[in-house]
């Protein structure tokens, strides 16, 4: 078990160290095991595999800049973000996610104090870099250092060589990618891995801050970005909504019903033209201004035409509910032009929830939205998912729930 123990050494050296206290939480997701099978190091992009003989060879810091490696690819969701790279090419999606993540390690310690990549140490490679990085990748994300290596490959076709470029660069086999392991989890598991993710960058982003306070550096800005990711917040909260509010009115036998699977019936799953029951929980304190207010009420009406909701109890609220207006599916794409916004206090995001409970109202989910400045209040009790959509430069990330930041 002397391997086993050596990982486990490399995880406590880097959660102890502020620079890479932000894979706390990635460092707990999934099943860490040792294998003899496998000759460097592996990751589903939810568990981790290192070969035993390759975490034999490695040297203490080296063995930290696997593991770190390994977690890296999960923290960036490369297995599941970019398979559209893999299915175009698979060696060179497999360079592009390397080159992201060794040249994030490297920079978080360029002194090699604590993780320092794996050098060959036999053959004709010996003393060479296993792994690919290039300095002119910094900033860049898996897509855009993918489109530069094929730009570069020219018309040559065939896989890709993975290893383009590079100052100092190895031939790229510091680990191998599991694509077809992230491919075969079902949907609930990737939701699961999704939501799991989330939640440990958010806890290791604190920890950091934590130790950033008693002297540690503050987050890296491309790991910062993490916090913010650049997505389309208009799908993301209409996404949302259809995941977590579907109802089930007809069936269909385009996707089987897993669930009788077993049984050896064969049955339809159920499937969701609208969906139910919807709160949208709107802050007019002070800090709202009529421009923020006036876009989200008219993604309000687009969610409403899109996903088509039942109910839709509009709140508004600054230390309390100031506002209650209920709309049905057919006047729910009206809110923009019939509703009447109330409040200008202080804020106070529990007294949502207080106001849900107290009223008997249970949706299928909420959405509220929010500058963030809530002093730590981001409500409790809650009897439905929760997405904050938090304005502004804001970047809070909310105690519970799922957060998304609207930024200009």
């Amino acid at each position: 078990m002397l391997e086993e123990r050596k990982l486990q050494k490399s995880k406590i050296t880097l959660m102890r160290d502020h620079r890479f206290a932000l894979l706390q939480g990635i460092m707990m997701v999934g099943k860490t095991k040792v294998a003899d099978n496998i000759p460097t190091a592996c990751t589903n992009g939810r568990d981790e595999i290192y070969g035993r003989a390759f975490v034999k060879s490695l040297k203490e810091k080296e063995l930290n800049f696997v593991v770190a490696h390994e977690n890296g690819h999960k923290m960036y969701r490369h297995l599941t973000t970019w398979r559209k790279l893999h299915d175009e090419d698979t060696r060179l999606a497999n360079a592009a996610c390397d080159y992201v993540i060794n040249l994030m390690l490297k920079n978080l310690d360029p002194d090699e104090s604590v993780i320092a990549m794996p050098r060959y140490q036999s053959g004709p490679m010996k003393g060479k870099l296993m792994g690919l990085i290039d300095e002119r990748f910094k900033g860049m994300n898996a897509k855009q250092v993918f489109d530069i290596l094929k730009q570069e490959r020219g018309d040559e076709g065939g896989d890709g060589d993975g290893g383009a470029g590079g100052n100092g660069s190895g031939d790229g086999e510091l680990d191998s990618h599991d694509w077809d392991g992230a491919k075969d989890m079902t949907e609930q598991e990737r939701r699961e891995l999704e939501r799991d993710i989330d939640q440990a960058i958010r806890q290791g982003a604190m920890a950091q801050q934590k130790m950033a306070g008693s002297g540690g550096g503050g987050l890296d800005r491309e790991l910062q970005e993490l916090l913010e990711p650049k997505v389309n917040w208009r799908e993301v909260l209409r996404e949302f909504v259809k995941s977590t509010c579907g109802g089930k009115d007809k069936s269909s036998w385009r996707r089987v019903n897993r669930r009788f699977l077993s049984t050896g019936v064969y049955m339809p799953s159920l499937i969701s033209e609208k969906v139910g029951h919807l709160v949208i929980a709107i802050d007019t304190s002070g800090s709202i201004g009529g421009d923020e207010l006036g876009e989200f009420l008219s993604e309000v009406k687009g969610i409403a035409e899109e996903v088509n909701p039942e109910v839709v109890d509009l709140l508004y609220w600054d230390s309390e509910v100031a506002g209650h207006e209920t709309y049905s599916s057919s006047t729910a794409a009206d809110i923009p032009s019939s509703t009447k916004p109330k409040g200008g206090g202080g804020t106070s995001p529990s007294c949502i929830s207080a106001y849900l409970k107290a009223k008997n109202i249970q949706p299928e989910c909420v959405i509220v939205l929010t500058d963030g400045h809530v002093g730590g209040d981001w409500g409790s009790e809650w009897s439905a998912p929760v997405m904050w959509a938090i304005v502004g430069d804001n970047d809070v990330m909310a105690s519970n729930g799922k957060t998304i930041h609207i930024k200009e």
